[in-house]
């Protein structure tokens, strides 16, 4: 399908929206491929070279691309590179947990130049979103980074989120049902803010810089204290109806099972969440199979390192039934890539031997693929960084893909 047939299906297809998306293709073009000359520029998005030229000299103006020395000719004057300037915007990333907020802020090619992390006065909302605008604040004094700067604020928190429209539809962690919380903390700060489940951000980030990028069907499985799912399926994220898709942790798994903490029985996180292996040591400590009881997963961790079968067996047992899962993924997303993230990948071989092992042996033959699974690796500030990506994914993302409510500015 060529470009034209895309932009006429856009059903508020005009000149600023073609222009938006012509931005779009030229920057993201850049970001892919560069340091990279106009020519190729043009060569690449299927823009005329005059068209290239001048989107590129309004990026320029922009700060959001730098010019770079001249590249390799095969002849004549050698072509002007450019890159995309990362000090040409700030972004905050802001993640939500049930006790306090940590904060990153990035530059435009998502490094993480500082975080920082508060605790919460308390539960409700209100008394949230003043933390979160007093933490912003000081954050980004103590940065030197003046509002101006900053392209805008992302959000990452648990529960089911209306992303469009800025609402926290429920709240696990919290007890919140429909909660503004886009509006309430831009009224505060008066600078845009962008509110998404934490899973969701960290497979949107993926998508723009991380194992992702260029991959149009795969999706983001965390782990921690629970299980969490982001899914990207023809180059498009998929939110669902209400933005509640993705809730693998509350796929069941054995009806009889143990309770899980949405409620139900048997539930893929009663198995595998933190909360669930550490349950499991303390009842395996109290007939004896654990030399001593264990009061967090880190403990757990280091019963395993030292070789005790006890502790290995629990992560065996969680690393099989989490492996039941993604082959049920598997066989019904078929993706290209699986990437496993959160702090539960801290528990490297002990959790993945054994759930690869039953990948293979619980995925439809023909579509068992080795390399389908890669694990990412995890730091304290990568749930910020993926608030983070909220924004940036703003500055990238074509309008085409983007639901438009009003017209598009250039």
């Amino acid at each position: 399908m060529n470009k034209v047939s895309i932009i006429m299906q856009h059903p508020t297809g005009n000149r600023e929206l073609i222009r938006a998306i012509n931005r779009s293709h030229v920057l993201n073009a850049i970001k892919t491929h560069g340091p990279i000359g106009r020519a190729d520029i043009a060569r690449k998005t299927g823009l005329s070279p005059a068209t290239v030229t001048s989107i590129s000299a309004k990026l320029i103006s922009q700060d959001l691309v730098l010019e770079k020395a001249a590249g390799d000719s095969s002849g004549g004057r050698p072509p002007i590179l450019l890159v995309i300037n990362p000090k040409g915007g700030y972004v905050v990333g802001i993640k939500l947990t049930e006790t306090h907020a940590v904060c990153a802020l990035t530059d435009l090619e998502a490094l993480v130049i500082a975080k920082a992390s508060m605790p919460l006065s308390g539960h409700k909302p209100a008394q949230v979103v003043d933390d979160l605008a007093r933490m912003v604040t000081s954050f980004i004094r103590e940065q030197k980074i003046t509002k101006k700067q900053l392209l805008g604020i992302g959000v990452g928190l648990a529960g089911i989120v209306d992303a469009e429209d800025g609402i926290l539809r429920q709240s696990p962690i919290y007890g919140w049902d429909n909660v503004p919380l886009r509006s309430m903390l831009q009224s505060k700060l008066h600078i845009p803010v962008y509110i998404e489940n934490d899973v969701n951000t960290l497979t949107l980030t993926e998508r723009w810089f991380g194992h992702g990028q260029g991959v149009d069907n795969f999706l983001t499985v965390t782990v921690g204290r629970g299980v969490g799912l982001g899914i990207v399926a023809n180059g498009q994220f998929y939110r669902g109806q209400t933005g509640g898709a993705g809730e693998f942790g509350h796929t069941t798994i054995n009806p009889d099972g143990p309770l899980c903490a949405c409620g139900k029985h048997g539930c893929l996180e009663a198995y595998v969440g933190d909360p669930s292996l550490i349950r499991s040591a303390q009842e395996a400590a109290a007939r004896g199979e654990l030399s001593a009881s264990v009061q967090n997963l880190d403990e757990l961790l280091a019963l395993a390192q030292t070789g005790e079968a006890g502790a290995i067996q629990i992560f065996d047992q969680a690393g099989r039934i989490l492996g039941i899962g993604i082959a049920n993924l598997i066989n019904l997303f078929n993706p290209k890539k699986i990437i496993i993230s959160g702090e539960g990948t801290r528990e490297g071989d002990f959790l993945f031997i054994p759930m690869q092992e039953s990948i293979q042996q619980n995925t439809m033959p023909g579509l068992f693929d080795p390399n389908t699974v890669e694990i990412a690796p995890w730091g304290d500030d990568a749930w910020a960084r993926g608030a983070a990506g909220l924004v940036l994914r703003e500055v990238f993302e074509s309008p085409i893909h983007k639901k438009v409510t009003t017209p598009v500015t250039a």
